[in-house]
């Protein structure tokens, strides 16, 4: 994995790590380092001296800074000449960029592939409202020859791929899309399509505008009812689909696999505490229908992954709602 250090003027690399974390969840091998107004270049070197000393020897340093030219560009780059091929600098420092490393440098070996890989995807983080100022993008279904092509201009009965959806995630999730599910679980299960799987939101057109924003970057965002879930799982011209599923409770996703979607295995990622409902670890808060729910979900041959991020340890199920008396 390769190590990260964020260096800017002020407090903003501390700041924008801080504001990671609370998206990716708690990271290692990264290090801010600040340059404050009562102090100079000499005091951000010994600081960025020890960041680097921390890693040991021959580990492999990505160096983020907020300006080119900076004080931080200029310590940094210090630091590049002695470290060469070990090292790359990347400037312009924002939260997306910050984002990406986070969620690319576990594949990676190289601060060079590291910083490549970065630049090229860079510009997806930045949006601009109103929405006709922003370059247009077409978003397309391959067909399995590599054509590019819509799937509302196919001909009914015209069968992309094996003709099924590949369900990549199904989540259940209180608040649907956020950050969380937008960067790590887009960036782990690669979706072509997150489908929101909600009666009501569905008929709102400002829940839909705000998830259609919230949305990454290059991947189309559906709000939908269940009713038309159904009817798209049987359509083959949804063939060569990749689809994130968000519900925001069980029973809609028994309703969905009562009706024939094929759902094989659902992540509980949160479900928020309401009035008769117990929490059985720091995000599931669960109650007795929500018990038949999942008992009723395990009939169908369904199982359940129990984690908020990607990253973290699975979570039994059953050995939860043991331990509250609830089964």
């Amino acid at each position: 994995m390769v190590n990260i250090i964020l260096a800017s003027h002020g407090e903003f690399a501390e700041g924008i790590l801080q504001s990671a974390q609370m998206i990716f969840g708690e990271q290692e091998q990264i290090v801010a380092a600040t340059l404050m107004p009562n102090e100079g270049p000499d005091d951000l070197k010994a600081k960025l001296d020890e960041a680097v000393d921390s890693f040991g020897e021959d580990a492999e340093i990505l160096f983020m800074v907020d300006l080119w030219g900076g004080t931080p560009f200029n310590q940094t780059n210090i630091l590049y000449d002695h470290l060469g091929e070990k090292s790359a600098i990347v400037a312009g420092l924002n939260l997306p960029m910050l984002l990406e490393a986070l969620g690319a440098r576990m594949g990676m070996e190289t601060a060079h592939e590291l910083a490549s890989h970065i630049i090229s995807k860079e510009a997806i983080g930045i949006r601009v409202k109103p929405e006709e100022l922003q370059p247009q993008e077409e978003v397309a279904t391959e067909t399995e020859d590599g054509q590019e092509q819509a799937v509302g201009s196919l001909e009914p009965g015209t069968v992309l791929g094996d003709g099924k959806i590949d369900y990549v995630l199904t989540r259940v999730d209180t608040r649907l899309l956020h950050g969380q599910v937008a960067i790590n679980w887009n960036k782990a299960t690669n979706p072509t399509r997150i489908i929101v799987v909600n009666d009501t939101i569905s008929k709102d057109e400002m829940r839909k505008t705000l998830l259609q924003q919230a949305a990454p970057p290059g991947v189309r965002t559906n709000a939908i009812p269940i009713r038309k879930l159904v009817e798209i799982n049987d359509d083959p011209r949804f063939g060569a689909t990749r689809a994130m599923l968000l519900f925001d409770n069980p029973q809609d996703v028994l309703e969905a696999v009562e009706q024939g979607v094929d759902i094989k295995e659902v992540n509980l990622g949160s479900m928020a505490h309401a009035t008769g409902k117990r929490m059985i670890n720091k995000a599931l808060s669960v109650d007795e229908e929500d018990v038949k729910t999942f008992k009723a979900l395990e009939e169908h041959g369904v199982t359940f992954d129990v984690r908020i991020l990607p990253g973290d340890s699975r979570e039994d199920l059953d050995s939860l709602l043991r331990k509250e008396d609830l089964i």
